[in-house]
């Protein structure tokens, strides 16, 4: 008989994750077996072989796949669990497909039909960059490329170099509506491509996961985070696109970021013209930044910019929301053929709906939140948790009609540009857009440029390229610059940066206009210039002088409770403990905030209070993590990226 420990899909206890089992037969570390639970009967990984215990054990059902794990993914599996203290269970459960001992009835998966993709020769700088990759000793690369410097050019080279050496590759991008242009880039050069995305049915994921295991050839894996838990044989590199992106951070058990996972996993690739002010910290103490400011392509075109006042009502006599110069920049676009994009990252019609009399605001009723008018089907709709009802005529409240609805969004732009210009051909992208009407799918067609104003959020700013793109608006540029969080000022020269560059890859001249009610925020301003060293200094030294990454590791502690008062009683008690336990610590290594309502604090779970905790080291965050008593009410998350 022998003996084996295993990581079950159901969790048990927190503070232990392994099960042990006997079996007659052999296994080998990473099998995927199947397992009494208590009453009921889930899979499990075997871990390890070990000793024959003190106590009775229960009997391995079966094997379900004699193939094991990669070790690179039973290494993530152990690491997860330990780096982010998430139960194994989770682990578990978001390595392997759902339905896995479900027999599947043989079926492929077409991939998008797209334009063949134009093969353009490496240049220079390109170049140089390959080199200086394949030269570096370092483990995790940023790839700091100014839009338009060709950065898939490279990733698909070095994709070619880990074939020849007979290893797998996985590209991640931030969200599905990127796949279709990545694809078609590497369709143009590889065949064996594996696509990977939450659209796709149960069935054909688990069979690519099940491609992916069995597979004697190495493979291509295209797709979201979630594009890491497949199994390949040799995996020699992972490509993350757009690695500023929040997408690559899991919110949900098990928490963990996709950056920090692939560093464990292989040789890994960060590119993005706007990377995280931590990763860029990082990755200069250590050598690993290899600068792309070079075109792709040679640019005889130019872009001019212009900073719109949006206090100052004379820029706005024809329109309250589009300026006298962006209209004309539009109507210059149409008359010459070519495309204009409105950026704008609120969805919606309008997201505030109150009574001008007594003050009442439509809110969900779940969360909370406000709800957002939908006026193209006459809905008012709660953007977190789905919630709909009809538009109010009256108010509930004092039964006046003195109903308004405030500020605008997607939507409402498309009403007023559909109004301004009746022969454009306008086409909006955002999260409301019909399935068959999405980015990915219309791709082509915008590429073309059979779309004449492109409206969207800011799914429109990541990595696309618009050939035919002369004219750029962005009506709200400081929109997010308000919101009370350490990434709000990141965040914003990302967007903006991003889809500036949108205009700036050198197929057309292009007008810039940039509409904002704080004309000289430093951030408008950079981002306008795509001017990232300075605003590295910037901010790194606000976060310096705040404490905060990349100079200190952040936990952040939730207590949820059913009444105001039960939640601020018990995270008043709770910061206690964290303050007796820090007691003996260097006040200077560890800090601790007292505690505070979220800044979502009330939602139909109850009232949510916060308590953030800083750190010099991060095993000084484990440790303290480690001694605090597990509650149902009480969540957490190691290393946030937002303290929202």
């Amino acid at each position: 008989m022998y003996y084996y420990l295993v990581a079950p899909a159901k969790t048990f206890n927190r503070h232990e994750s392994l099960l042990t089992y006997e079996s007659a037969d052999q296994f080998r570390p990473g099998q995927i077996v199947e397992i009494p639970f208590g009453k009921q009967v889930t899979v499990g990984v075997v871990i390890k072989r070990c000793p024959q215990p003190n106590f009775a054990t229960k009997a391995i059902l079966r094997a379900i796949y004699q193939t094991p794990l990669p070790k690179h993914l039973q290494k993530a599996l152990l690491w997860l669990a330990d780096y982010y203290r998430c139960p194994m269970s989770s682990v578990v459960q978001a390595i392997l497909p759902r339905g896995i001992t479900k027999q599947r009835r043989a079926s492929s998966e077409q991939l998008p039909s797209v334009p063949a993709a134009q093969d353009n020769p490496l240049n220079q700088a390109q170049r140089r960059a390959i080199t200086a990759i394949n030269h570096s000793t370092a483990n995790t690369i940023l790839l700091h490329g100014i839009t338009g410097s060709g950065k898939t050019n490279i990733y698909i080279e070095l994709a070619k170099q880990q074939l020849r050496q007979g290893k797998s590759v996985i590209i991640l991008v931030p969200e599905i509506a990127l796949t279709s242009q990545i694809v078609r880039n590497f369709r143009a050069h590889f065949d064996q491509i594996l696509l990977v995305h939450s659209g796709q049915s149960e069935s054909i994921r688990h069979q690519n996961w099940q491609r992916a295991l069995l597979a004697d050839q190495p493979q291509i894996i295209i797709g979201p985070r979630s594009a890491l838990f497949m199994p390949v044989r040799q995996l020699g590199l992972v490509i993350i696109d757009e690695a500023h992106e929040p997408a690559y951070q899991q919110d949900q058990n098990p928490k963990y970021s996709a950056l920090r996972l692939a560093s464990t996993l292989a040789k890994t690739i960060l590119g993005s013209a706007t990377p995280l002010v931590a990763d860029y910290y990082l990755c200069q103490r250590h050598n690993a930044i290899i600068e792309l400011n070079q075109l792709a392509l040679p640019a005889h075109k130019t872009s001019n910019s212009l900073i719109v006042d949006s206090k100052n009502h004379a820029n706005f006599a024809r329109n309250r929301l589009l300026s006298n110069q962006l209209l004309d920049a539009i109507k210059h676009s149409l008359t010459s053929h070519t495309q204009t994009m409105i950026f704008h990252n609120r969805r919606g019609t309008a997201p505030l709906t109150i009574c001008d009399h007594c003050g009442w605001q439509a809110l969900c009723p779940n969360c909370f939140l406000p709800l957002v008018l939908h006026v193209d089907n006459y809905q008012m709709r709660c953007h977190n948790c789905g919630h709909h009802e009809s538009v109010a005529t009256a108010c509930p409240d004092c039964a006046n009609p003195s109903i308004h609805h405030k500020g605008f969004g997607t939507k409402y732009l498309e009403h007023e540009l559909t109004k301004l210009f009746p022969n454009a051909r306008i086409a909006r992208f955002d999260a409301d857009t019909d399935s068959d009407q999405r980015l990915d799918k219309l791709y082509h067609q915008v590429h073309a440029g059979k779309i004449d104003i492109i409206i969207g959020t800011q799914m429109i700013a990541k990595g696309f390229d618009f050939p035919h793109l002369s004219t750029l608006g962005i009506v709200q540029a400081d929109a997010q610059l308000a919101l009370p969080d350490f990434s709000s000022e990141e965040r914003t020269f990302q967007l903006l940066t991003q889809v500036i560059g949108r205009a700036k890859r050198g197929h057309q001249d292009s007008q810039i206009i940039v509409q904002t009610y704080q004309p000289d925020h430093p951030i408008i301003n950079y981002a306008l210039a795509a001017d990232y060293a300075n605003f590295y200094k910037y901010l790194l030294q606000k976060r310096n002088k705040a404490g905060l990454p990349p100079y200190s590791f952040l936990l952040k502690l939730s207590l949820t409770y059913k009444t105001e008062s039960t939640a601020v009683q018990n995270s008043r008690k709770l910061h206690k403990k964290i303050i007796h336990f820090i007691k003996d610590q260097d006040s200077r290594a560890i800090s601790v905030t007292p505690p505070m309502p979220a800044f979502h604090e009330r939602s139909h779970t109850g009232y949510t209070w916060e308590i953030i905790v800083k750190a010099k080291s991060r095993r000084q965050l484990l440790t303290l993590f480690d001694a605090i008593p597990p509650s149902p009410q009480l969540h957490y998350e190691l290393d946030p990226i937002s303290l929202l």
